[in-house]
C-alpha cells in the first residue's frame, strides 16, 4: 500500500490579512490546490476584506473571497510549512516552518483598479511559480 504525502500547508502572511494575502489564499486555493493547501493570516486583524479586493477578484476570476474567506490571525491558521511574507513593510513574525519567503509586493488599498490588477497578476505569477517549485519536492 502507497502511503500518500500530505500536502505542504502555505501560510500568506501579510499585517492585516484583508488584502494581498487574502488574494493569494484565493488563488492558491483556485490555482494550486492539487499540490499545495493555502491559508492566509496577519498579525493584526481588520474587520472585513478589503472591498476592492474582493470586487477585483469576483471580476477577474469569478471567486468571492467574502463566501469562502476571513480575517484571520496566525493563531487561527494550521502550522504552516511554507511562510509567504507578502512584502511586509514591519516586522515579519518568526515563525517556525521548512521555508520561508518574501515576496515583496506592494499594498494596492486606496489604488486604482489598473493597481489592483497588476498587482493580482504578480501574485498570481508568484503563486503559479510556487506550485512549480512546491510539486517538484
Amino acid at each position: 500500500m502507497m502511503k500518500s504525502k500530505a500536502k505542504p500547508k502555505v501560510a500568506f502572511i501579510c499585517v492585516h490579512n484583508s488584502c494581498r494575502s487574502q488574494i493569494a489564499e484565493a488563488l492558491g486555493k483556485e490555482m494550486a490546490s492539487d499540490v499545495f493547501e493555502s491559508y492566509s493570516a496577519g498579525t493584526q486583524l481588520k474587520d472585513h476584506i478589503n472591498s476592492d479586493a474582493v470586487r477585483m477578484m469576483k471580476k477577474i476570476y469569478g471567486i468571492d473571497m467574502e463566501e469562502t474567506q476571513y480575517s484571520k490571525l496566525l493563531t487561527d491558521i494550521p502550522k504552516p510549512d511554507v511562510a509567504i511574507f507578502m512584502g511586509c513593510n514591519v516586522s515579519c513574525p518568526n515563525l517556525e516552518c521548512r521555508q520561508k519567503e518574501n515576496w515583496g509586493v506592494d499594498d494596492p488599498s486606496g489604488q486604482s483598479d489598473e493597481v489592483f490588477e497588476d498587482t493580482i497578476q504578480k501574485i498570481e505569477e508568484k503563486i503559479n511559480n510556487l506550485k512549480e517549485r512546491l510539486a517538484e519536492k
